[in-house]
């Protein structure tokens, strides 16, 4: 059975008694001069995250793997990794991990590093189309790529019966083996954070057109 991605409801604890489960956390960062506003909003969505798992944890069990993205490698190496990109994601990593949890590499190294050098050169502002139809199909076709990996990384590692969770952005269109039930994981507070960046946006564009027309 797959749980259709939604807001997370209260299970009962007997509809799940058996086969694989995956937690869907959306990742959020911070940027170094990220406003105060958002990063008030930006806690409070961890610590609802936090809450949110600890429940779930009580009615279903501990967690057996951690998947986090651009993560390459397991064990230490990948848990330092993840202090660096994120302090809260880790926070929960390393929470699960001193019970008893197993950190698996999903990435491919290679695969990681070329979606990332296409995306940059795609946020260049590039002017020739053509260059632009070349770059847009090589970043779709690898970000393609590193989605089945990311599939076969946990279809490979999750155990049966085991519970794992996964750490990683929206909108990032992985198909996941139709027998793990996913539970995507989503505070109140992930709706406020949407909100807020589409105004910061939108006044950060009228701010602009302001200043143009000056």
């Amino acid at each position: 059975m797959s749980e259709k991605l939604g807001k997370i409801e209260k299970p009962e604890t007997s509809e799940f008694k058996e086969g694989r489960k995956l937690y869907f956390i959306p990742l959020i960062y911070r940027g170094i001069e990220s406003p105060e506003e958002y990063l008030e909003k930006f806690n409070q969505y961890w610590n609802q995250v936090e809450n949110q798992m600890s429940a779930l944890e009580l009615k279903l069990g501990k967690i057996d793997k951690i998947y986090h993205e651009l993560i390459p490698v397991s064990g230490e190496d990948g848990v330092k990794t993840i202090k660096e990109l994120n302090d809260k994601s880790y926070e929960i990593v390393k929470d699960r991990l001193d019970k008893g949890a197993q950190l698996e590499a999903i990435e491919e190294g290679e695969l990681m590093t070329e979606l990332m050098d296409w995306g940059r050169c795609l946020a260049t502002g590039l002017q020739n189309q053509k260059v632009l139809t070349q770059i847009y199909e090589s970043y779709t076709e690898v970000s393609k790529k590193r989605n089945e990996y990311i599939t076969r990384q946990i279809d490979e590692t999750l155990k049966t019966d085991e519970i794992g969770i996964l750490f990683m952005r929206e909108g990032h269109q992985i198909q996941f083996p139709q027998d793990i039930q996913v539970f995507y994981v989503s505070p109140p507070a992930l709706d406020d954070i949407g909100r807020w960046l589409r105004d910061y946006k939108a006044k950060s564009e009228d701010d602009q057109h302001t200043t143009t027309c000056e």
